[in-house]
């Protein structure tokens, strides 16, 4: 092992359907990773649940095993991010929870949220958190818990997955939230940055029963022996995935953006430090608080479906045989043949948040073969992320300077060329594209001073391609006003 990676940190990825940790260091350092995956549960229509002790156990067994392989001397801090707006409830005298941990997919509150929208609840709502009324976010969850069996009380924990596993990791004797996840919970105000009394009070949720807000970098507590982990390492990174990707793509100045390309995608914009107004179709949200307590604000674009089309030319049209066989189809044919596919398979996120739009395909002639819709499809990666860019520039008013990108899709150099043109920006991959785990490190070894500063996160961020928007002579402006009325055809389908 090298002197410069000499001091490592262990990032934790705790993701939807697994959990892997992950050795990294300074120079580029590249270590040993472990992953394990954990149970999804279906219990009924609409409802996604975890067992949140297995998720713990997955944790725990893939730390211990990348620990092993590197040796606990050489760790000098852990890092974690972790599903967003899941919630797990549990005693904090036992560590036992209550009941299962309800997934942020989990729909199941939706009637609450319409009756709360009804009530004129949401103008508050967007005020103090920058969200929109959706089951998607913790609140409603958590005060189905509260309605559902879980008893008020002195012991009663009720956080998100990063709470959970810091409680575990320190032995019970760290209670904490960072505010990007506390951000995703709908209880936080993102101006004043804490708990909202308003917000506690409508959904009936104790504050006490809610989690220390701490910084997403510096030092919250250490491992405990109690927990079956090598006791003494400090943890000292915290950050939601898409947040964690927007710092690991080094993405830390104003106009700096990223974009996961993946089933669906998320689109993230550092604002910078001041929290704009809640502007109709965009989220905002915290995106990280450092030691120091500078905070940075982003915007947040949510794309449901663009790799999903892709299994869907796979598995539903059966025009393709892998998910890696559209770029080849897409690039058979010079252009798009006048077709154009809106994946609206369950509705329309940013900017449009039409729930009842639905699937799309336009401009098809005799002429129109299997390489148009592909290509059709792709495109539609890059018209979507382009409208999501636009609704947050005119909401911040921060120009973007260029789109990092990573997710499955960031392989495919024709998409990532036609999606610079779009924007009019620069667009740029990366060389490591698990940009959520090194989020985390970087926010870790920033608070223990492996890496010193911001400047050294951003010099060790190296791309893998750059792709320069072209001079289209308003090709680029003419295909996105086509996509613009095929999108409207799109809109309000199901009610029609």
């Amino acid at each position: 092992m090298s002197a410069a990676a000499d001091r490592l940190v262990v990032a934790i990825d705790a993701g939807t359907t697994g959990i892997r940790s992950r050795v990294l260091g300074p120079g580029g350092f590249r270590g040993p990773s472990a992953y394990r995956e954990f149970t999804q549960h279906f219990p009924e229509p609409g409802r996604v649940e975890h067992e949140a002790i297995e998720i713990w156990e997955a944790a725990r067994d893939t730390l211990n095993e990348v620990i092993g392989a590197v040796g606990a001397d050489r760790i000098a801090a852990i890092g974690l991010t972790n599903q967003r707006e899941t919630v797990v409830a549990w005693d904090r005298t036992t560590g036992i929870p209550h009941g299962p941990a309800i997934v942020w997919q989990d729909r199941r509150t939706a009637a609450r949220c319409e009756q709360l929208r009804g009530d004129g609840h949401e103008p508050m709502i967007r005020r103090l958190t920058g969200l929109v009324l959706d089951p998607y976010f913790s609140a409603s969850k958590i005060e189905w818990m509260l309605a559902n069996g879980v008893t008020v009380g002195p012991d009663l924990a009720v956080g998100t997955i990063d709470t959970w596993l810091i409680w575990n990791l320190t032995g019970g004797e760290r209670y904490v939230t960072d505010p990007s996840n506390a951000s995703r919970t709908m209880l936080f105000d993102i101006n004043a940055r804490r708990w909202s009394p308003e917000l506690a009070e409508l959904f009936g949720v104790p504050i006490e029963a809610l989690a220390e807000v701490v910084p997403s970098s510096g030092v919250v507590g250490n491992t405990s022996a109690r927990c079956g982990v090598a006791a003494g390492i400090p943890i000292a990174g915290i950050a939601g995935d898409q947040q964690a990707a927007l710092f690991g793509q080094a993405c830390v100045q104003p106009g700096m953006a990223k974009n996961t390309y993946g089933t669906g995608s998320f689109v993230l914009l550092n604002i910078g430090s001041t929290c704009p107004p809640p502007v109709d179709g965009m989220l905002t949200t915290v995106a990280w608080t450092l030691a120091d307590g500078t905070t940075h604000y982003a915007l947040e674009g949510a794309i449901f479906v663009t790799g999903a089309a892709v299994q869907w030319l796979r598995d539903g049209l059966q025009l393709i045989e892998s998910a890696a066989d559209v770029a080849e189809l897409a690039q058979s044919v010079d252009d798009n043949g006048g077709v154009y596919v809106v994946p609206a398979f369950t509705g329309l996120g940013t900017p449009w948040w039409d729930p009842h739009a639905r699937g799309t395909i336009v401009g098809i002639t005799r002429g129109t073969t299997a390489g148009h819709l592909a290509r059709a499809v792709v495109e539609a990666m890059a018209f979507q992320t382009r409208d999501a860019i636009e609704a947050m520039v005119a909401a911040s008013g921060t120009p973007i300077t260029d789109l990092r990108v990573d997710g499955g899709a960031s392989a495919v150099d024709a998409m990532l060329q036609l999606q610079a043109d779009q924007i009019g920006a620069t667009v740029r991959r990366p060389n490591d594209l698990e940009t959520t785990a090194l989020g985390a490190a970087y926010l870790a070894g920033l608070a223990v001073g492996v890496w010193p500063d911001l400047a050294a996160i951003a010099s060790e961020w190296t791309e893998d391609a750059v792709f320069e928007p072209r001079d289209t002579g308003g090709a680029a402006d003419a295909t996105h006003a086509l996509w613009r009325r095929a999108v409207e055809r799109s809109r309000q389908w199901e009610q029609s």
